[in-house]
C-alpha cells in the first residue's frame, strides 16, 4: 500500500512538472509550429515511457531517466537571457530613460504616438524636462479589457504648469507577437518601463483599443511623489542597461509598482489584490490611498472612457477626462 502511495505521488510530481517542461518548449523553442508539436510530442513520449516504468516496478531506473531528461530542460532554460536584440513593435521599440540633477528631470524617449487605429500611426519619440519642485499629483489609473480580475496599470504624474506625464510597466513585444498571460510565465517577453503622453497611452487604451478606464486620485505626500517618480526613472534605466524578463506574477505591471512603494512606504503587505490588478484600488484604498469616500462611488465617478472618447485628441484631453473625478472636483 505504501509503495502505491509513493509511486502515486511521484507520478503526479512527474506529471506536473512534464506539463510545465511542455509549456517551456512550446513558448520558447524558435521552431515552426509542426517542430514545436513534434518537441512537446517527444517529451510526452518520453514521460509517458517513464511512468510505465514506474508503474512495472523499476523504479529507480524511471527516477533516473526523468531527472536526465529534466537536466537537459533545465540546462536548456537556464541559457535563456533576455535581450535587447529583437524585432520589436514599433510603440516598445524604446524604454524611457532620464537623467536627474536635483529638482530638474531630463526624460529621453517619451511615447507620443499619434494614434489612428493599431495599425495606423505617426511614430513620435520626444525628450522632456520636468521640474520636481512643481509636481502637484499622483493618479492611478486602471485600463480592463475583459479579462475577469486583470487590469492593466498606468500611474500618471502632474505638474503646476498643467501638464501630465503617464509611467507604465508593458511586456516589450516584438512586431510578430501578441500578449499571453500563459507566455508570461515561460520567459516570452522582457518588460519596459515608458513614458507617454495621455493622448498616446491612455487614449490608445480607451479610444482605440476600446478598454474601460478609470482613474483614482492617489493621497501621496509631496516627498512620496517625487520619489516615486524618481523610482520610475530609475527603473527605465536599468531595464536600458540590463534587460529583464516580463513575468506574469512576479514581474509585471502591478507587482513594479508595489516594489517601489515598498521602498518608499515600508511593510506594505503583499495581498491578493496585488495579483488580481483590477482590485489595486481597493487595497491602495484600504492602506489610506485614495480620497475619503465609497469604493463603489470612486469607481463610478472615476470612470472615464466616455469623456476619453468625447475629448479625443483635444489638446486639453487630460483635464477632460478628470472632470468629476474625487479629488478633482476644482480643475485648473
Amino acid at each position: 500500500m505504501l509503495r502505491i502511495v509513493l509511486v502515486s505521488l511521484c507520478s503526479l510530481a512527474i506529471l506536473v512538472n512534464s506539463i510545465w517542461a511542455m509549456l517551456a518548449l512550446w513558448y520558447q523553442l524558435p521552431w515552426s509550429l509542426p517542430a514545436r508539436l513534434a518537441a512537446c510530442g517527444l517529451w510526452l513520449l518520453g514521460t509517458l515511457g517513464v511512468l510505465f516504468m514506474l508503474w512495472s516496478g523499476t523504479t529507480l531506473w524511471a527516477i533516473l531517466t526523468y531527472l536526465a531528461m529534466l537536466i537537459l530542460v533545465m540546462l536548456w532554460w537556464g541559457r535563456l537571457e533576455p535581450t535587447h536584440e529583437r524585432d520589436w513593435a514599433d510603440d516598445l521599440a524604446r524604454i524611457t530613460t532620464g537623467v536627474i540633477e536635483g529638482d530638474r528631470v531630463r526624460l529621453k524617449d517619451v511615447r507620443n504616438f499619434h494614434w489612428r487605429t493599431l495599425d495606423d500611426y505617426d511614430v513620435r519619440w520626444e525628450t522632456r524636462e520636468y521640474d520636481l519642485s512643481q509636481l502637484r499629483s499622483v493618479d492611478l489609473i486602471t485600463s480592463q479589457w475583459g479579462l475577469p480580475g486583470i487590469a492593466h496599470i498606468l500611474v500618471s504624474f502632474g505638474f503646476e504648469d498643467g501638464r501630465f506625464i503617464a509611467f507604465t510597466v508593458e511586456i516589450r513585444r516584438t512586431r510578430d507577437q501578441s500578449f499571453s498571460a500563459i507566455g508570461g510565465f515561460f520567459k516570452q517577453f522582457e518588460l519596459n518601463v515608458l513614458a507617454s503622453d495621455e493622448r498616446d497611452a491612455v487614449r490608445l487604451r480607451t479610444n482605440v483599443r476600446g478598454e474601460e478606464g478609470r482613474i483614482y486620485r492617489v493621497r501621496m505626500s509631496d516627498r512620496a511623489m517625487r520619489r516615486l517618480f524618481i523610482a520610475y526613472v530609475e527603473e527605465g534605466n536599468r531595464l536600458a542597461k540590463d534587460p529583464r524578463h516580463y513575468h506574469t506574477i512576479t514581474a509585471n505591471c502591478t507587482i513594479i509598482v508595489y516594489n517601489m512603494m515598498d521602498e518608499i512606504i515600508k511593510g506594505l503587505p503583499l495581498d491578493a489584490r496585488l495579483f488580481l490588478s483590477s482590485h489595486l484600488p481597493s487595497y491602495v484604498k484600504q492602506h489610506g490611498g485614495l480620497v475619503d469616500r465609497p469604493l463603489g462611488e470612486l469607481q463610478e465617478l472615476g470612470r472615464f472612457t466616455e469623456r476619453a472618447r468625447d475629448a479625443d485628441q483635444a489638446e486639453d484631453f487630460s483635464w477632460q477626462i478628470r472632470q468629476g473625478v474625487p479629488g478633482w472636483e476644482s480643475l485648473r
